[in-house]
């Protein structure tokens, strides 16, 4: 078995765990961003410390490693599981990060950095799922679970209707659906906290700044 695959699926984690947020903080005040706040490496710990401009690059970076990961995958031509395999691994670089002693943010930007390359229109459905969750609840915390557990429906779904069957009759759905639902359930999970205060009643809503950036965690 040659090596490039699982070289590559390293690379993409190394990539995601590129801790943007931290060394945005670090520079910018000499604080860790973790022991503040929700102690999460994400950009509404970057907006707390840094403000508003420091959050929207921390976003900005975190969306583009996880693009950059699966862009680096996808040119080395490995086949849809190893490109799925990459996929995961950059949010689980995010979530996860070598630099940070494993203790990162919550995966949502950097899940839509591979989505932008991997599947596209299932980030756009995600981003409709999201907008009409936090329009109607005003949680923008139940708007990024609802709009991760959505990822795995569309893609079954448009599996089921035999839109990934390739000419040369390979069936790519597989790899693309376990992708999408690991990353779903990675983002799930670091929402734990969010779930519980959601049941209790005690989530903050939309305008109660600086929750507006916390889905970008």
């Amino acid at each position: 078995m040659t090596a490039t695959g699982p070289v590559a699926v390293l690379l993409a984690y190394v990539l995601g765990s590129v801790p943007f947020s931290y060394l945005i903080v670090r520079l910018h005040r000499g604080i860790d961003v973790r022991t503040i706040g929700s102690r999460s490496a994400g950009a509404t710990n970057v907006l707390r410390a840094s403000g508003k401009w420091a959050a929207l690059l921390a976003l900005l970076l975190d969306v583009a490693k996880g693009a950059a990961a699966v862009v680096l995958a996808g040119t080395l031509d490995l086949g849809s599981w190893w490109l799925a395999a990459a996929a995961v691994a950059a949010v689980a670089g995010h979530v996860f990060p070598l630099f940070l002693v494993f203790r990162g943010g919550k995966g949502v930007a950097t899940a839509a950095g591979v989505l932008a390359v991997l599947a596209p229109w299932a980030g756009l459905g995600a981003l409709a799922v999201f907008i009409l969750l936090v329009a109607w609840k005003r949680h923008v915390s139940l708007g990024s679970i609802s709009a991760a557990a959505s990822l795995p429906v569309q893609v079954g779904a448009r599996w089921s209707s035999g839109a990934f069957r390739e000419t040369d009759g390979l069936d790519h759905g597989p790899a693309l659906l376990a992708a999408v639902s690991a990353i779903a359930v990675l983002v799930i999970v670091k929402h734990r906290a969010n779930l519980v205060r959601l049941r209790a009643g005690t989530e903050s809503r939309l305008g109660q700044k600086p929750q507006v950036f916390e889905a970008a965690e």
